[in-house]
């Protein structure tokens, strides 16, 4: 696959469905958990979110010269990280002109994430999640896929403010359009 094609989604691709898997996270408060960043710091979510806060979660970006997991394509919201990932970034300044911080995270290892943040410009910082921590606290819905070692965090995006989960979206399609919804209800809200 060429690097192109990471940042076009098919066509066809099945649209995933609510299954109630996130319906218990509205109103809930964020957890002192600590993920390593893309920065080299250690980032307690709890605190960060004490703030104005976007946490946008997705299974894992694609690497040159590594294929995707068969069938990937397939799995409802799997696909899509890489333009949902430099979506965020092409409206980074608009979240911090309203007042939000804005982080990715993934259960992909902190390398993977620095080698695609690099590469792709990511001027916010990502957040691994690698234990599952966050995803375990949260209770947040997880898949596994025969090529890839560990579960993966199914795509969603929360918004916290004083440590509080304000608004949940979840199922996200498309989610290259994910950080244009959510910039319309943050204009709204």
């Amino acid at each position: 696959m060429t690097t192109s094609k990471w940042f076009e989604l098919p066509k066809e691709l099945p649209i995933p469905v609510d299954d109630g898997a996130c319906a218990h996270l509205q109103g809930m408060f964020m957890p002192d958990v600590n993920l390593q960043s893309t920065r080299g710091r250690q980032v307690n979510i709890g605190e960060v979110s004490s703030n104005k806060t976007v946490f946008f979660f997705y299974p894992m970006t694609g690497k040159p010269g590594v294929p995707l997991p068969k069938g990937w394509d397939l799995i409802p919201g799997a696909r899509g990280c890489t333009p949902e990932s430099c979506s965020y970034r092409d409206h980074y300044r608009e979240f911090r002109d309203l007042g939000f911080e804005v982080f990715g995270i993934s259960s992909q290892t902190t390398e993977d994430q620095k080698e695609f943040s690099q590469r792709s410009g990511i001027t916010y910082e990502i957040l691994s999640d690698s234990k599952l921590e966050l995803a375990r606290a949260l209770r947040l819905p997880t898949f596994t896929v025969e090529e890839v070692e560990r579960p993966l965090i199914r795509r969603l995006t929360l918004i916290a403010k004083e440590r509080k989960i304000e608004k949940v979206f979840y199922p996200i399609f498309p989610p290259d359009k994910n950080a244009d919804q959510v910039l319309e209800y943050l204009h709204q809200s």
